[in-house]
């Protein structure tokens, strides 16, 4: 967790990890880096960290996987042991549990198979990059590369006994809106405000129910306007705003409607402020899917492997649906059905984030297990 890697610059964690295999005597030509990284919208400097070892015992292969990245609260971390938990020496940082506590459940399994010459199937390691900015690192990982796993397994953020078996899905919009300057003292009249047309458009999201939870019909979806950036000085009528927006759902549709809603905002919003001549401003509008929803099956094998795996360490597990994306969202549409379980992760991407040792441990023994089969 004290080795800096944020989003795009994971390379001296990759470096780490393979130090480490390579010491309990990794092959060389089991560890690989994929391309991933010159794919993304973020050029990092190094690809998914990718670790194929061929099986002892027959059977089919499994993936255990986290995502190496952290985010920018969590740079000059300095992990603390205090009783049962750690926590950043820095109260100005996070810790950077999420997910590096991810990383060494999954390398600590490597570890223990490899030192101890443990009989396992067909296995692949991969510590994905990216995933904190969009999920890139799993998105563009290729199924070939992985040896195409039949059951996967993610170490991600909370308590080792949820089960996550599904996900919203999300749409992220950048919008743009060009005004028309003028002096805001002397003639603001001639001017058409970018500020404006976004306050009208948010607030009417707001009033119409489109912005925030979301509930229409017995639909159920999230919206927010997240980031604002607008204008130059008081005394000018402001010309240009971009702003960042997203919206989420699991229904596809439903989602859908919410994206159309914010687009309709803007437009109408850009319509309703004229300048003393007539001109109004302008609103473009691009839009992405970041990741499809996805839900696997009670019986799906990863799952009903998962929750036996949970058992065993003497916790009840419990099935969730996750209202935030995760790198099992592009893994399911990369046709790799992957649940995720947590590592003891607590309070993620803040100041206050610690990790549970005792639960840190616990997913330690659920991902030996599903290692072995």
């Amino acid at each position: 967790m004290a080795i800096p890697g944020v989003s795009g610059d994971e390379k001296q964690i990759a470096e780490r990890i393979v130090h480490w295999l390579r010491e309990a005597g990794c092959p060389t030509d089991a560890i690989s880096f994929d391309s991933a990284n010159t794919r993304t919208p973020l050029k990092g400097n190094v690809g998914n960290l990718i670790v194929r070892l061929p099986g002892t015992v027959p059977g089919p292969r499994r993936l255990l996987m986290a995502h190496m990245d952290t985010v920018p609260v969590c740079l000059g971390a300095r992990p603390v042991v205090a009783g049962r938990f750690v926590k950043s020496g820095d109260p100005a940082t996070g810790l950077g549990a999420d997910d590096r506590a991810g990383c060494a459940v999954v390398l600590s399994t490597a570890l223990e198979i490899l030192r101890k010459g443990l009989a396992h199937p067909p296995l692949t390691f991969l510590f994905a990059i990216q995933e904190e900015v969009g999920l890139y690192g799993a998105r563009f990982v290729k199924a070939a590369d992985l040896g195409r796993p039949r059951l996967a397994f993610n170490f991600d953020g909370g308590a080792v006994e949820k089960v996550t078996i599904g996900a919203t899905g999300g749409h992220r919009l950048d919008i743009r809106i060009k005004g028309v300057p003028s002096h805001a003292g002397v003639a603001p009249e001639k001017g058409v405000s970018a500020v404006a047309i976004a306050s009208l458009a948010v607030a009417s999201l707001v009033e119409n129910g489109w912005h925030g939870l979301v509930t229409k019909n017995g639909k159920r979806g999230t919206s927010n306007v997240g980031v604002i950036n607008a204008g130059s000085a008081t005394n000018v009528v402001a010309d240009a705003a971009a702003l960042k927006a997203e919206a989420r759902g699991h229904d596809a549709a439903f989602r859908n409607q919410i994206v159309k809603a914010i687009e309709t905002a803007f437009q109408e919003a850009s319509k309703r402020i004229r300048s003393v001549d007539g001109k109004t401003g302008r609103v473009t509008i691009e839009g992405r899917l970041d990741y499809e929803a996805f839900r696997l099956d009670d019986d799906e094998p990863c799952v009903v492997a998962a929750r036996e795996a949970v058992l065993a360490v003497g916790l009840t597990p419990r099935l969730e649906i996750s209202n935030g994306g995760l790198d099992a969202n592009w893994m399911a549409a990369n046709g790799i059905p992957t649940v995720t379980l947590g590592c003891g992760q607590m309070e993620i991407h803040t100041t206050q984030e610690r990790l549970d040792l005792e639960a840190f441990e616990a997913a330690c023994r659920v991902a030996l297990a599903l290692a072995l089969g």
